[in-house]
């Protein structure tokens, strides 16, 4: 393997790495990777394709059935996080680690070897980092983006010169996302080495210098980021031409399908989750709400299809109110759900047939007779048909849910609501841990739902996603609705504030 480094030796060079799991599951076949001293290097790959894996045994969270780890030019074998961060190597999660209760600097300094920093230390770091966090304050009571500042403070407390970073923009609004690059190529400058995973190629021009793509396992090469297309980059992604734009035709919004009034809902800790949100939603259009998560949108949706009851308001279906009705009433009148967690879906240890019936079991008289018994013969066929049409990869439609890809879990729960042909299709998160060909296909997928008159109601915290499909879009904040815009006339820094707490009309007013 020769170095691609162009003014010093490489500070990792991981050869021939291979990771097979105990039931069998090779995750890893021979991969080879290298990261220089200061560069940003992105790794880049479809969900399943081994990032997560390899990054792991780098920062000594497992270990490497074959092959060899050499940092700084001397061959390391680590059997703890403990063991990599003695070499500088620290790593932050997708899910954050941060004690709630616990203050901004007293989480930094949790996991200090020997000596802890003093807060004057950390101060001075903040300062040198751009990293600013009010250190006194519970990290229950910070948002995401300054959680994702703590971490990275808490690594570089550590002394860490090699960051490794996991999806760490997931939850992020476009401000704190540009502002946490910011940090990174300061960082760079620092002479720190950061590697970069993430799915959202865009990313990838916005911070990286080189990029590895992994498939199923595999190194499909790396490249030097200024050098690629994205389309070259989906294309080593998926192994085919991939369509990262959406082909959507001019709306042609029908009647109102759905209209909201004044709606209030309680979250799970008895607060109010969704503040007195008022809108409607057209027949043939996607009605898009963003935001950051747990700003009240999943509350709000589980509110319209009868999983949470309101407190106050009304929600009204085709002129008829549907606020008192339950979810098998709502379901039959044309309602539909996808939620954001397929596990919430589905039940994994049931089998695809067994699946099909769930959300529709106790009013479908196509699946069940007057009696109560499924009718086996329709609801096997109405399998069969969701996964010829939706084109879900199984072995079989008796195979255990668990046994799919995200991918395809996802195709089947999208399959399953829209074969009961709904009115109102209410989608949370549909793209979410999907790789670049599902997610093609599950937005097609919706773009082609409004095409055919239905009524999309998308939430989502992927600002790319969410802009690119709806026709309208709300920005949610702390249970109100900033406003409803026009996705293609909005600029990233209006998204920014109202995703902040800022309204439409303040931002026009200049009152910002």
């Amino acid at each position: 393997m020769n170095s691609q480094c162009p003014n010093s030796d490489p500070v990792v060079v991981m050869k021939n790495i291979v990771k097979v799991y105990p039931d069998g599951t090779v995750a890893l076949q021979g991969v080879d990777f290298e990261l220089c001293r200061g560069e940003i290097h992105g790794l880049l790959g479809e969900n399943g394709a081994g990032k997560s894996t390899l990054m792991k045994i780098l920062a000594g969270l497992i270990k490497p059935t074959k092959g060899e780890v050499v940092v700084r030019g001397r061959p390391v074998k680590f059997h703890s996080p403990a063991d990599a961060l003695k070499q500088g190597i620290g790593i932050v999660m997708q899910g954050l680690s941060l004690v709630p209760v616990f203050t901004a600097y007293e989480n930094i300094i949790l996991g200090a070897r020997r000596v802890k920093p003093s807060r004057g230390e950390i101060e001075k770091l903040m300062q040198e980092t751009g990293l600013i966090v009010p250190l006194d304050t519970p990290v229950e009571n910070l948002s995401f983006g300054v959680r994702q500042k703590i971490e990275i403070l808490k690594m570089l407390a550590l002394n860490v010169d090699i960051l490794i970073l996991d999806e760490p923009t997931t939850n992020l609004s476009p401000t704190e996302t540009r502002d946490l690059f910011k940090t990174l190529l300061k960082l760079k400058e620092q002479g720190k080495s950061i590697v970069l995973i993430t799915h959202k190629i865009r990313e990838i021009y916005e911070a990286t210098d080189r990029v590895t793509v992994l498939r199923k396992g595999r190194l499909i090469g790396t490249v030097e980021t200024s050098k690629v297309t994205p389309r070259d980059l989906a294309k080593m992604m998926v192994g085919r031409e991939v369509e990262l734009s959406i082909n959507k035709p001019p709306s042609k919004p029908g009647e109102t399908a759905l209209k909201v009034e004044d709606l209030e809902v309680l979250g799970d800790l008895g607060v109010p989750a969704v503040r007195g949100v008022s809108f409607e939603v057209r027949y043939g259009e996607i009605f898009g709400i963003a935001g950051v998560e747990g700003n009240g949108q999943i509350e709000l949706a589980e509110a319209i299809v009868g999983m949470r009851k309101p407190v106050r308001g009304r929600i009204i279906l085709d002129d008829e109110e549907i606020t008192v009705l339950d979810t098998s009433e709502r379901y039959k009148r044309g309602i539909a759900y996808v939620p954001e967690d397929r596990k919430t879906s589905l039940i994994m240890e049931f089998s695809l047939v067994e699946n099909t019936p769930l959300t529709e079991i106790t009013y479908s008289r196509e699946i069940v007779g007057e009696m109560g018994f499924v009718r086996m013969k329709q609801l096997i066929e109405k399998t069969t048909k969701i996964v010829r049409e939706y084109n879900v990869i199984t072995p079989s439609i008796y195979t255990s849910a668990r046994a799919l890809s995200g991918g395809n879990q996802q195709r089947f729960i999208v399959g399953r609501e829209l074969s009961k042909d709904p009115k109102v299709i209410i989608v949370a998160q549909p793209t979410r841990g999907l790789d670049v060909a599902a997610t093609e296909y599950v937005r097609n997928l919706l773009v082609e739902m409004r095409s055919k008159g239905k009524a999309v109601i998308l939430i989502s915290s992927d600002l790319d996603e969410v802009l690119s499909l709806s026709d309208r879009l709300a920005v949610m904040y702390n249970g109100r609705f900033m406003g409803i815009v026009d996705p293609s006339r909005i600029t990233d820094e209006e998204l920014g504030l109202m995703m902040g707490g800022y309204t439409y009309e303040e931002i026009k007013a200049q009152r910002v």
